[in-house]
Parts: C-alpha cells; structure tokens; sequence
C-alpha cells in the first residue's frame, strides 16, 4: 500500500519562502514560534515539506540527444541567453536549503521531549535535503554560494563571493554522511514509512553525486576524480551489500502502478502521489501532457542505443535488418526498447485504445515514450504514479562505472554483479571481457550505453553528456527520428527526410554547442547586482 507524506499547512506557514535571495534577505517572523520545535510530531511536520521539493515528472531530456518536443530546445540547441533574474532552476534549491537549514537551527529544541536519536533523525533528513539542493545547484552553476544557516536581511553570507566547487561538493558529502549514519535502513521504515529517505538512500545518492564530480573532474581535468570515484565505488558497494535492495522481476511495470510501493524494493527515493483518485494530495498528467502530445518524443539517437538481443549493436549484429515496417524496428531488440517505446498493438489512450504510429503532428520524430503510459490515466488527466527518483539499477550502474573510471578496467564477476543483471531483465546477451575483445568493442561505450537504455527518460542523459565532456559532439548533431514508413505515417504532414528515408526534426546548422561555455549555467542577472560579489560563469 502507497503511504502519501501528507504536506500540512502548518509545515507550509512554518517553513515555504519565496525566492532564494529575497528570502534570505527577509527577517523570519512566523518560523520563530517558540510553541513548535517540541515534539517528534512537530519535527515530522516540518521535515514533510521537505518532500515537497522532490523533482516532479517533466520534459528535461530534451536538453539531451535522448529527446525532441514540439519546437526547439534552446538549452540543446545552444540558443538560450543569460536570464534577467532568477528561475526556479536557481531559486528552487535555495528555498529547499533554507528550509533544511532552518530544521537544523531549531529541531534541536525538542531533544527534552523527543530524544537525541528521534532528533538526529529528523536532522538528517534535512541534512539529505540540503545535500539535494547543492548538487541541484553545483551541477548546473558550479560555484554557488554555500548558505549552512538562515539568514536576515543584514548578514554578511548576502554579500559573499561563491564557495569553490570542491567546498560544496565536500559539504554534500558531509551531510550525506551524517545521514547515513542517523537515517532508518528500509526494512526499519516499513511500509508505514515508505516514501521517506532511508539511510540506502542517502548512500545512493552520495554515489550519484561522486560519480558525477569524479568523472565530471577525470574529463573536463581538474580536481582530483579519484577521490570522487573511489567514494562513488564505496557508496555504491555499500548498498549492494545491505541487501535492502534488488531489482524488480518487470522492466515496464517499474513506471506502472504495479511497481509502486515497499514490494517494489528497486525504488530507493520516489516522488509520492495520492493514494487514490478520492484522495488526490498530489497528481500529475504526465501521460497526456508531455509524452502523448509531443512534448518529449525519443530519438533515433536513443533508438539506436539499443542492443540486439545477441548483445551487439545495430551496427554489428547479423540479426539486425533494414526495418520495411514499424514493428520490424523492435524486433530481436533488447525489450527495454519495446517497454520504453510505444509500438503497434500497444494500449494507448481512451479516444484510440491501441496504438499503431506515433502521429507527426504531435510526435515530431515518429517515435513516442512508453513510460508511464497508461489509459486510465490519459482519461482522468489526474495520475497517481509515482516518479521513480533513485532505483537500484542507477546503482549498479554507478558501482560498474566508477569501477572502470577508476582503475581502467573491470573484471567479469563485477559485471555479473551489475551490468549482466540489468541486460539480463532485458533479454541480452552477457557482456565479459572476452565478448568486448572478440567483437571489437569498447567496454567504456558498453557501459555507457548500458546506463543510457536502462534510464532512458528518466532525466539522466544531459547530465551525462555534460560530465563525460560529450555534449560538445553529440548536442551539434541534426536530430533524427524514425524510418519514415510512408504506408503507416502518410502523408497528410509535410515532413523532412534526409537520404536515407530517416525523419529529419532539427538539421546540425540550427545547433550548436559551445565548450567554453555551455558546461556551465548562466547565473542569473539580478542576483550578481544583489551581490556584486558573485561572478558569471565563462561567456556568459
């Protein structure tokens, strides 16, 4: 059964702000009832806000090669301006880093009643929470101010220059420490508190985050990546070996209401919706408003990515044929494709129960996401889905890259232990060493497209492209989509092919990438005349 955190408006009064600079020029008011802070029941109030400000579903992959919506990107398409002031991209994180901050000021206050344990753990969900939010913040801008404590409107941090990267990515790895060691083990929460952070969550996520700087450091070359990759080995090995966690027998289900909740031990962080459609504490309609109206389609690029079920790609493997329809595209593929891609014959929507080709006019690729798709759901626009954050595959993903990253290689009993258990849900052949030396392939691109397919649209790929120091190749290239099977699409849309009969979306001169520049975020405008201290990443 799903457990909703429920978000009170007593947590909301307590603790929401509005813009990150505002709020900490603001003096605090209603956060300083001395009546509240008094109880385990007070401290659990205020730490549900928390779980407000996990990231909900929506159309990031876009920035990637992964995905294409109605128009152009400007964050792929190398278009976009620094921003007059501040967007939720920069503000967001900031909210949440106070709010944590001011549960580490003030829970303290209910250790006579509550107790130091009880305490210590509520602190570390803000201590998660605020880990969080700096790496939302270091990933995009590097560089950020480093707030550890509520401000008024006089303090000095206003007028701050940023910390350096190394010192907010070294506070991350505190904090997610500190809630290692003080957070329940999943088993311990339950199914009455499932949806909360668990101390494996905190330890997934440091693997995340080292993984990121380590290898964000070993190819953009700065800072030490061994550090990183070594913490990103041992996280990782650490949730391995609790045994808390393991992977779900079905790939599509993991997005289906049937992988929802504590029987789903794959799911290490989710974003929560309600418990049933008459009680709706949050919803989404990310079916119907993104992925079934075109607001994120998948590319050839992606489509590519996937392996024939001999474990060679496309452009190796003797089972692959030049597809004469659209399901021939799937066949003897690695079945994530098919989980992840609409195909004909598959449920669609209420208006047009079963699917059989993505229409043009909305699906500028010739392709359409799977995930998530559910026909209920496209009727009431109001699904309870919940958005997996953090799952046990990322993990052993995270083990097996590092791993290599790290020393070079990989031994073939690591890859059994990661990468052969996810190719192994999804139909494909083993990868060893030997199989890489007799097919002439190249074990990092193995394990990178392994990582690619398995969290397709799930928000990674950007992030991917940019710490692996990519972006710059991959991004300038046209966007493509599907073969253009002329009987099945029509031709009631004008659309653009290239040569070889393949959807032409966007062509390489409309793109561009510039490596100088666009592995940083602009810092918006207003907040570097709020603090003449802070300075603009490079060509910004």
């Amino acid at each position: 059964m799903k457990l909703t955190i429920k978000h009170t408006f007593l947590a909301f009064a307590l603790l929401a702000g509005t813009s990150a600079c505002e709020v900490d020029r603001l003096p605090e008011t209603s956060i300083s009832d001395a009546t509240f802070w008094n109880s385990e029941s007070d401290l659990k109030t205020a730490s549900n806000y928390l779980y407000t400000f996990l990231p909900a579903f929506n159309s990031d992959d876009n920035w990637s090669d992964d995905a294409y919506g109605l128009a152009a990107n400007n964050i792929s398409d190398g278009s976009r301006l620094a921003p007059a002031t501040a967007t939720n991209d920069y503000n967001t994180p900031y909210n949440l880093i106070r709010t944590a901050n001011n549960i580490l000021e003030k829970g303290p206050r209910a250790i006579p009643v509550a107790g130091a344990t009880v305490v210590d753990r509520y602190l570390a969900e803000a201590r998660f929470f605020r880990a969080w939010g700096y790496f939302t913040l270091v990933q995009r801008y590097g560089s950020v101010p480093l707030i550890l404590k509520t401000l008024d409107e006089n303090a000095p941090e206003l007028t701050a220059p940023a910390a350096t990267r190394d010192q907010i990515v070294d506070q991350i790895y505190q904090d997610l420490d500190f809630a290692a060691q003080k957070l329940p083990t999943p088993t311990a929460l339950g199914n009455a508190d499932y949806g909360r952070i668990s101390n494996t969550g905190a330890l997934a996520f440091k693997a995340r985050v080292a993984l990121f700087e380590g290898t964000r450091a070993k190819f953009h070359k700065y800072g030490d990546p061994n550090k990183h990759l070594t913490l990103a080995v041992a996280a990782a090995k650490a949730v391995i070996d609790s045994k808390q966690h393991d992977l779900y027998g079905s790939y599509f289900d993991l997005f289906q209401y049937a992988g929802e909740g504590r029987q789903n031990r794959e799911n290490i962080i989710v974003k929560q919706y309600g418990v049933s459609t008459t009680e709706r504490v949050l919803t989404h309609a990310y079916y119907r408003g993104t992925l079934e109206n075109g607001n994120m389609n998948p590319t050839k690029s992606l489509a590519d990515s996937y392996l024939m079920k001999d474990g060679l790609p496309i452009t190796k493997s003797p089972l692959y044929k030049k597809p004469a329809t659209s399901t021939e595209v799937f066949k003897d593929r690695d079945t994530r494709m098919s989980d992840t891609f609409m195909k004909r014959g598959d449920p669609m929507m209420t208006t047009k129960p079963i699917f059989d080709i993505a229409p043009l006019v909305f699906n500028k690729t010739g392709f359409m996401f799977r995930k998530f798709a559910n026909i209920d759901d496209w009727n009431t626009q109001a699904s309870l889905i919940d958005r997996p954050l953090l799952r046990y595959a990322e993990v052993l993903l995270t083990y097996a890259e590092a791993q290599y990253e790290l020393t070079g290689s990989i031994t073939d009993a690591d890859l059994d232990l990661t990468l052969n258990r996810l190719r192994q849900r999804g139909g494909v052949a083993k990868l060893s060493n030997a199989f890489v030396t007799a097919n002439g392939l190249n074990m990092q691109e193995e394990i990178r497209r392994e990582r690619r397919v398995e969290l397709a649209q799930e928000g990674f790929r950007y992030w991917d492209i940019v710490r692996w120091k990519i972006a710059e190749t991959e991004l300038p290239k046209p966007v493509l989509g599907n073969f253009f099977f002329r009987d099945e699409f029509g031709t009631t849309v004008a659309v653009n092919l290239t040569p070889d009969n393949f959807i032409l979306v966007q062509p390489a001169s409309f793109r561009k990438f510039d490596p100088a520049r666009d592995y940083l975020w602009p810092l918006p405008i207003n907040e570097l005349a709020l603090n003449p201290a802070l300075k603009q990443n490079p060509g910004w």
